[in-house]
């Protein structure tokens, strides 16, 4: 097989213990589990556990012989880095280098950002001038570590396109930032902007390090089932693997079905996307 086909954290029942949500990862065929630190007490607590803790998840991980290979950054959404109160920048900051320090310890290799530069608040240049001086801060710190970063091309016009993406990645000019794109608010741009999708992909070749697959709809962003959407997978799935891309994710949430079942049909449908 000449990919990597992970699964988000959020697509099994938040009532999970972290080994339960890694056992079921790997009962269900997935290759490797992708990590959230939300908006949420909950999820950022994780990110103040101790060496020991830490080393208890290495431990949890090479007993299952799986791994926790991506994060998924969204706290970013609440301190945001391009925030005008310094409070939250300094937190959204705190954050990103407490996320920095665990993908280091625990064995994580991507940091998916959300491509936001305020998301509570007015985005405008002073706002986009704060995001920028954050974020040299926060890939700087990550070169320490050797943990690449990578934006999410979300649903705000800030950074919706992965041609937009781009723009900020050359600006900082960092091997330790670089794209990674959900495919299905791709689709939503591209219907916005009518642009093509293979195109648009094409146009971070060499910047793209991962793909969320992830269904949606003109106006609707997530809690989809896979095939109730408009997103072309066999398409965004071929262009991404034509580029180098070998790693993915099926973004999807916990709907209170049978988590086994579920995720057997999500990778099963994904699985029959990669052919051909």
């Amino acid at each position: 097989m000449d990919y990597r086909l992970g699964i988000y954290e959020k697509a099994m029942p938040n009532s999970f213990s972290l080994l339960e949500k890694l056992q079921c990862a790997k009962e269900t065929g997935f290759d490797y589990m992708e990590i959230s630190i939300d908006e949420t007490e909950e999820k950022q607590k994780r990110l103040f556990y101790s060496k020991d803790d830490k080393l208890a998840i290495k431990m949890m991980l090479h007993d299952l012989d799986f791994s926790i290979d991506s994060m998924c950054l969204s706290a970013h959404r609440k301190w945001a880095l391009g925030s005008k109160d310094p409070e939250v920048q300094r937190k959204g900051l705190s954050l990103f280098y407490r996320s920095v320090d665990f993908c280091h310890d625990i064995g994580i290799r991507i940091i998916q950002l959300a491509g936001y530069d305020v998301y509570y608040e007015e985005s405008d240049e002073i706002t986009r001038q704060n995001f920028i001086t954050n974020l040299q801060k926060g890939i700087y710190y990550a070169s320490k570590k050797g943990i690449v970063c990578a934006f999410e091309t979300m649903e705000t016009p800030f950074m919706d396109t992965i041609s937009k993406a781009v723009d900020y990645v050359k600006l900082i000019d960092s091997p330790y930032l670089g794209i990674y794109p959900d495919l299905g608010n791709l689709n939503n741009a591209c219907l916005i902007y009518n642009l093509d999708i293979e195109k648009e992909i094409k146009a971070g070749k060499g910047h793209i390090f991962a793909l969320h697959l992830k269904e949606t709809k003109e106006g609707k962003y997530r809690d989809m089932n896979f095939g109730e959407g408009l997103v072309d997978f066999k398409k965004g799935i071929k262009a991404a693997k034509e580029i180098g891309i070998r790693m993915f994710v099926a973004e999807c949430w916990d709907n209170g079905e049978d988590p086994i079942e579920r995720l057997t049909g999500v990778k099963d449908y994904l699985k029959k996307e990669f052919e051909g």
